[in-house]
């Protein structure tokens, strides 16, 4: 992808200089929303509205209590969050691996959750973003949003979420939520991932999103800092974001190379990603992606970069911060919109597995074969090579 004029590098240098946070609203906390109706206006609207301001934590605290009823009782479906734990509960089933790492299903709804939520920018249509039509536009017989390229790999995972929105759609079960509350369950069962705030009541949309919303692998820094600033992202949450790559095994950018790891831990939301990235250090199978790597030494994002590499609260807490905003792109009502953090599943604090160790290294050094990649991304334990 060609790098931006220089002009337009010098005016985003700037702006970037002045504003590494983003403090914009997005969908109906916009000031100038509906001809200037937009704002918080509710509980829910001023709790969002506090988490993209930075005067709240984007991580919730509040767990399911006492026990849960069936899906068919008048008081589970009295209460929003009912039908939510139940589905969150299926989702950390599949998503927790035998081995304590998350498992392909989690990795692939992380990305799956990006993926629809990033299809919208300030600049397009007031369409687009966290709306489902990543699956939905495909089941509704238009352009299938899975069919393009940059969604390779993400087949599996949709079949599996349809399934769940077949299941639970009877119940009030939306697919836009549905795939934001996938990529939240699965960011916390991946060992010291975060527990992002999550909230659920968005318009489910069929009509495809635009092409060329997504990042690409290949594309200089300034390129994707100008492409997130187009969404409210500014280059401080650019850098949070793309540290979701530390749970990934890459499949499509060198398919030569399918299996390999972005960092040394796969399947663990740790911040090794960060320090092997920028360094010269990893291990032999670990694949950078060209694009995480000129982030990791652009002068704008290379500060935030470092400290993220030794800091694990402080990537959760920014992580969760921008994938909040990154959510509810797109979704203009937000205002109507109800917390569901109660239903995520607790952290997990210590990133102990019960694999092998001295085997992964074998692994990380090029040892055996697709199968030992394949059982490692499967979160299965593996205690000799394939």
């Amino acid at each position: 992808m060609k790098s931006l004029p220089n002009t337009i590098q010098q005016d985003l240098r700037k702006r970037v200089t002045l504003e590494p946070d983003s403090l914009e609203m997005v969908g109906d906390l916009r000031p100038s929303f509906n001809g200037g109706t937009g704002g918080p206006k509710t509980t829910t609207g001023w709790t969002v509205w506090s988490i993209l301001t930075g005067s709240a934590s984007a991580q919730g605290t509040d767990t399911w209590q006492g026990g849960l009823m069936d899906l068919d009782n008048a008081k589970c479906i009295a209460d929003t969050c009912c039908v939510w734990r139940h589905v969150a509960l299926e989702m950390e089933k599949m998503f927790r691996g035998q081995s304590g790492r998350c498992t392909a299903e989690a990795r692939a709804s992380v990305r799956l959750g990006f993926h629809d939520a990033g299809t919208w920018s300030k600049f397009t249509e007031d369409y687009g973003g966290a709306d489902g039509s990543i699956l939905l536009s495909g089941l509704a017989g238009n352009e299938d949003e899975l069919k393009r390229g940059e969604n390779n790999g993400l087949q599996n995972v949709a079949k599996v979420v349809i399934g769940w929105y077949n299941k639970y759609h009877r119940y009030g079960v939306g697919m836009a939520d549905l795939i934001q509350m996938a990529s939240n369950v699965a960011a916390v069962v991946c060992p010291l991932g975060p527990r992002t705030r999550s909230f659920v009541g968005r318009v489910d949309s069929s009509r495809p999103a635009l092409n060329n919303l997504l990042p690409n692998v290949l594309s200089e820094a300034a390129v994707l800092i100008d492409l997130f600033e187009n969404k409210t992202i500014r280059v401080h949450g650019l850098t949070a974001l793309v540290g979701a790559h530390t749970t990934s095994q890459q499949h499509f950018v060198d398919p030569s190379r399918a299996g390999d790891p972005q960092d040394s831990t796969p399947g663990i939301w740790d911040v090794e990603f960060y320090a092997e990235t920028a360094g010269n250090s990893s291990p032999a199978r670990v694949f950078k992606f060209p694009s995480d790597v000129k982030l990791a030494h652009d002068p704008f994002s290379a500060a935030e970069w470092n400290q993220f590499a030794s800091q694990q609260a402080h990537w959760n807490e920014d992580y969760a911060k921008e994938y909040v905003r990154l959510s509810l792109l797109g979704v203009n009502n937000i205002n109507d919109l109800t917390e569901c953090t109660k239903v995520l599943p607790p952290r997990i604090d210590k990133a102990s597995v019960s694999d092998d160790n001295a085997v992964v290294k074998q692994w990380l050094s090029r040892g055996g074969s697709k199968k030992t990649s394949d059982n490692i991304e499967s979160g299965n334990k593996v205690s000799k090579l394939d």
